[in-house]
């Protein structure tokens, strides 16, 4: 690919989901710095290198500030945000907050919710149901334990050990809070990848099409990859990731 006038490489913030950490990113962010990109992996309260300040009272709002004060404290700018899964949650509730500082939002297998709505509400009844029987099975009642790698699709044995061994606890708040004010990330420039197989919901994956279908500055793309496709298959992602900065 061919590389971007310096000015015209912005900076990259990648999200991580669920019971993952900024680690995640670490092939796709040495890629994008390759190319020239000033890039951030922040980690999640309560999750990642930060899972000793695992509580009860982490919430979805936690994390939503976590991300805000990223771009507060790095005087972040024209940035493209990636969130991954459970991280779309949150890159949605902070965007009312950092849309300002956004050049585009990517939703990689991520949730795009709607004002008010959960990740419960994304997933559905039957595995949110399920969500609660792991906490109270091994989580105390207010955590989820780690699920294997296999869950997020990945059979390679290194890569399996490799998230295997990173992957921590998930308090079960930040899955059942409901998001706040979304406006902004529905009006904002973005990308929506969706992995095939994806975890996701088909109402979940039925309204970004249907965005994708109305909204010209919101684009809609097909990966065929695992659910944790910035570990399995990084080149790909990073090549998104790019056409998405406008570097094409």
């Amino acid at each position: 690919m061919s590389a971007a006038p310096i000015s015209a490489r912005p900076p990259f913030v990648l999200l991580h989901g669920g019971r993952h950490g900024g680690w995640c990113w670490k092939h796709v962010a040495t890629a994008l710095r390759q190319e020239g990109h000033v890039v951030y992996t922040p980690t999640l309260t309560g999750l990642g290198e930060r899972a000793h300040l695992l509580s009860p009272s982490i919430g979805l709002d936690t994390h939503v500030q976590d991300l805000v004060a990223t771009f507060e404290f790095e005087d972040i700018e024209d940035a493209v945000l990636v969130a991954h899964s459970y991280g779309g949650m949150v890159a949605s509730g902070a965007m009312e907050r950092i849309a300002d500082r956004v050049r585009s939002i990517v939703y990689l297998d991520a949730h795009l919710p709607r004002t008010g709505e959960s990740h419960g509400d994304m997933v559905g009844p039957a595995r949110a149901a399920g969500h609660v029987a792991m906490a109270q099975d091994g989580g105390e009642g207010w955590y989820i334990p780690p699920s294997d790698a296999s869950w997020y699709g990945v059979t390679d044995p290194d890569d399996a050990a490799w998230i295997n061994s990173r992957t921590t606890a998930q308090p079960l708040k930040t899955y059942q809070d409901p998001v706040g004010s979304t406006d902004r990330a529905w009006s904002h420039p973005g990308m929506f990848v969706e992995c095939v197989p994806s975890t996701l919901e088909p109402h979940a994956l039925d309204r970004v099409r249907k965005r994708h279908t109305n909204d010209p500055d919101f684009e809609y793309r097909v990966l065929h990859a695992t659910h944790d496709a910035m570990v399995t298959a990084p080149d790909a992602v990073t090549k998104l990731l790019l056409e998405a900065a406008g570097n094409r």
